[in-house]
């Protein structure tokens, strides 16, 4: 089982400071990763949970709505660790209008931090994979919209149907430099930002109700994918979007 090891790489994860994002940090802590954390405001528990697995944590505060933080993310990396093997492209964002009434501000804000931002920031630390000439990992994060039309949600539907495009893209211009694009796309989680929907007990009956699994999904649900996408248990696995949804989608 070695090839799951991660002892020794180290690892950007954006919005790691709470949900999926921390889960996705610790699962790489525990697998050996150092690990960046990048997030817009404190890192909270993530610091405590990462280092309690004898690994390292960098706390870097950036905001992903544009893309002026990204050479200085991988900056921070290489500065405090020398390298970086793995990119967790995880920040995103959500705003929720009818398509007749959807504003400008709301596609370009969704956009910008869940399509622009990963791409951006994937370029940067692809160009950092070159110089180290040591190929790398790159995990983005999709959603079930990236497969579905969902409602409401026009700019996040639009940008997380992007997240699935630009993997496929980036694997064929970047796999022959060992470099593996992949994504995650979760499916319903038990996180902060669906406790509304949990808390509405007729949606959160009719979801669960759709799930094959028969429940809400959690971020340790996502461990076993992040540490095989970045390991190289799935070095010939290459522009893959993976979903971890309970089998929401065989449905």
């Amino acid at each position: 089982m070695n090839c799951f090891d991660l002892t020794g790489k180290v690892a950007i994860v954006t919005g790691s400071n709470t949900g999926l994002g921390a889960g996705m940090a610790i699962a790489l802590a525990t697998a050996g990763c150092d690990i960046v954390g990048v997030s817009r405001a404190d890192a909270g528990d993530t610091a405590a949970h990462v280092e309690a697995t004898g690994r390292r944590f960098e706390d870097v505060r950036a905001d992903l709505a544009s893309i002026v933080p990204v050479d200085d993310i991988v900056r921070a990396a290489v500065e405090a660790f020398g390298r970086v093997d793995v990119l967790v492209n995880n920040a995103g964002i959500i705003r929720r209008e009818d398509a007749l009434d959807f504003s400008e501000d709301d596609w370009d804000a969704v956009m910008d931090v869940n399509l622009k931002s990963v791409f951006f920031l994937s370029q940067a630390v692809a160009r950092q994979f070159v110089k180290q000439a040591s190929g790398g990992k790159i995990i983005n994060v999709a959603s079930m919209l990236s497969f579905q039309g969902g409602i409401r949600v026009a700019s996040y539907t639009a940008s997380k149907s992007g997240v699935l495009g630009l993997t496929r893209l980036l694997a064929n211009e970047w796999a022959a430099q060992g470099i593996n694009v992949n994504a995650i796309a979760p499916g319903y989680m038990a996180t902060a930002n669906t406790a509304a929907l949990r808390g509405n007990t007729q949606r959160n009956d009719e979801i669960v109700g759709r799930i094959p699994a028969g429940r809400w999904g959690t971020p340790a649900d996502l461990a076993g994918p992040v540490v095989f996408l970045a390991s190289s248990a799935s070095d010939y696995v290459h522009g893959h979007t993976l979903a971890v949804d309970g089998g929401w989608l065989a449905r």
